[in-house]
């Protein structure tokens, strides 16, 4: 599957952002997505994913993000509320169709990678 994140921009403090990630492919509705981002210097870390219906996020951005799909319209999304600047950083979907539980996490369970979305939040 090829995907296609947008939705990036700069913002303030305190502001919102929805971030997309648009696959190709009729079997999209059975991949694991996720979201990872990496801010300057840092690696590349885990921010949500959504497998099997279920969810899961990093600890700080439970309550302010949400993972969501829409496989109708072979779309996943971010929907980042109440950011901070240090949710600045470059933002990649991934997807893959046989990622385990105990990989969601991680950037070695998914084989597909779009090609990141800019996100800066001022503080």
């Amino acid at each position: 599957v090829q995907l296609q994140a947008s939705g990036g921009g700069l913002v303030q403090a305190g502001d919102s952002l929805r971030l997309s990630c648009a696959a190709s492919g009729r079997t999209f509705r059975s991949y694991v997505v996720a979201w990872f981002r990496q801010a300057p210097g840092k690696e590349r870390e885990f921010v949500a994913a959504i497998r099997q219906g279920h969810t899961y996020y990093q600890d700080s951005v439970k309550g302010r993000f949400t993972i969501s799909r829409d496989n109708a319209k072979n779309t996943a999304y971010l929907q980042m509320n109440n950011l901070n600047s240090e949710d600045t950083g470059v933002y990649y979907c991934a997807a893959d169709a046989t990622t385990i539980l105990s990989s969601v996490r991680d950037i070695r369970g998914y084989r597909s990678w779009g090609q990141g979305t800019q996100v800066t939040v001022s503080s």
